[in-house]
């Protein structure tokens, strides 16, 4: 680990323990509503810290963390957070290795046709898009370019690239121990919650909560006239962009559903 003015003495300081990294839309904020009722671990009180991935306010040649650990209070509990960008945007993970190589990762993944339906309608809502869904997962891809700080990676923009859950799990495993990661569906968290958080507990060595959790619905699209429907042809031909990054994320995570079937 580079040692920084910013990162001295981070070796003695107690750490962020585990993340949930994504993907967006896959029942992360769910995932984070239920993890906040385990007594052992501490989570921020707001979802999505955005450390890692923040561009503008952290110098990354020498990062200070106190501002990040500001977030967690009880020092008694393992800490962690929920910031489902971290999987698709670039120098995330290394920053994160850089500042816990032994970081447990979980990441909840989802069909990536609904994702990326899910993912316009969410920023259809909010305003930052105003095309239609059928034009954005087409020549709209264009808009990519002008991402920044990094060509290619857009924010908002992202609907199909952010389901290439192949190349991302790839870097995971690339730079972390596949004992590190653990790897959910969002079905299974729909279906079941108190199972899947029994997994994820036992993956953070951490006892479960001591009553049942009520299944919730975290953030529901908004109630609002889209403009644009999931029509088949945008089903077949985001079926045919994803389907070798599927193909290779089957191999790599073959336990979790094949959706490309």
């Amino acid at each position: 680990m580079s040692q920084g003015a910013g990162d001295r003495g981070i070796a003695d300081e107690k750490r962020v323990g585990f993340l949930v990294g994504g993907v967006q839309k896959s029942g992360t904020t769910a995932l984070f509503d239920y993890l906040a009722e385990v007594p052992a671990l501490e989570l921020p009180k707001i979802k999505e810290a955005h450390f890692f991935d923040d561009e503008e306010r952290v110098d990354w040649q020498a990062p200070d963390y106190a501002p990040y650990h500001s977030l967690f209070a009880d020092r008694s509990r393992l800490w962690g957070e929920a910031t489902p960008i971290y999987l698709y945007w670039p120098n995330a993970l290394e920053r994160i290795r850089a500042y816990n190589p032994a970081m447990k990762l979980i990441f909840i993944f989802r069909d990536p046709v609904e994702r990326a339906w899910s993912h316009w309608k969410m920023e259809y809502a909010r305003g930052k898009e105003t095309e239609p869904f059928a034009w954005c997962i087409r020549d709209g891809r264009a808009r990519m370019a002008s991402g920044h700080p990094y060509p290619g990676f857009h924010r908002v923009h992202s609907y199909v690239e952010r389901g290439f859950y192949g190349r991302q799990l790839a870097r995971v495993l690339h730079l972390f121990p596949q004992e590190q990661v653990l790897l959910l569906a969002s079905t299974a968290l729909d279906r079941d919650p108190n199972a899947v958080i029994r997994v994820v507990c036992d993956f953070l060595e951490v006892p479960m909560a001591t009553k049942p959790l009520s299944r919730r619905r975290s953030r529901p699209a908004a109630n609002i006239d889209y403009k644009s429907t999931l029509a088949e042809d945008d089903v077949l031909l985001l079926r045919r962009c994803f389907r070798e990054e599927m193909e290779r994320f089957a191999q790599i995570a073959p336990d979790l559903p094949n959706w490309m079937i």
